[in-house]
């Protein structure tokens, strides 16, 4: 099998060469969706010389039916309901309210391991570049942009490595741009990236003290 990537640092720095334009500006913030984009956005954040945070978005699953996905719920407390499951099987707010209740806990928790007593980052007025490792569906990456929509950055980016043709047209309604590098006819993980290993969430705590160090070196006033 030939692979696209030896892994994910190699896929960040081809996108970053593909982001070269956002490089150096001091209004530019890079958030990645855990876990897998971590590498990818620190190489990113690195080639760009701008500061990385995470953006968390946990899945809201149906009660019993855990494979369908009635929506998500978002850093900051945000719920995207999935409209084409929750309207068709007429699923009650309350079901959506306890879900997102038990999920909220969760994403506290990560936000807390990654992010410690550190604030969410600025969005308002930024060119916010939101890293993923791979689009196979558009659902993870559609919430935390309309999330990031309500938080009014000047420019949403959305930034990934390698998609499926049909996901990259599902997302772009909802992105000022979309940055892929290579684009594909279908997406899967394990055919992309030779070393397929997800960070933990120490490695991941290391990027992101890794790369405020990085940033802070050539700091700027925002």
């Amino acid at each position: 099998m030939a692979f696209q990537f030896r892994d994910r640092r190699q896929a960040g720095r081809l996108l970053a060469a593909k982001l070269v334009a956002y490089a150096n500006r001091p209004d530019v913030l890079v958030l990645a969706l855990p876990n897998g984009a971590i590498p990818i956005a620190f190489e990113v954040a690195l080639g760009l010389d701008a500061p990385l945070d995470v953006f968390l978005v946990n899945p809201l699953e149906l009660p019993g039916r855990e494979a369908l996905t009635i929506g998500a719920i978002t850093t900051g407390g945000l719920v995207v309901r999935n409209h084409e499951v929750v309207d068709t099987l007429h699923i009650p707010d309350y079901v959506i309210a306890d879900v997102a209740v038990q999920e909220q806990r969760e994403l506290a928790r990560h936000e807390h391991i990654y992010r410690h007593d550190r604030l969410p980052p600025e969005v308002r007025g930024r060119i916010v570049i939101l890293v993923d490792d791979g689009l196979a569906t558009a659902a993870t990456m559609r919430a935390a942009a309309i999330a990031l929509r309500q938080q009014q950055p000047a420019r949403l980016v959305a930034a990934v490595p390698t998609a499926a043709h049909d996901t990259c047209d599902a997302l772009r309604p909802v992105v000022d741009e979309l940055v892929c590098a290579i684009t594909a006819e279908s997406f899967d993980n394990d055919r992309w990236y030779e070393d397929n290993e997800q960070p933990t969430d120490d490695q991941i705590g290391t990027l992101l003290e890794r790369a405020a160090r990085a940033h802070a070196g050539l700091a700027r006033t925002y």
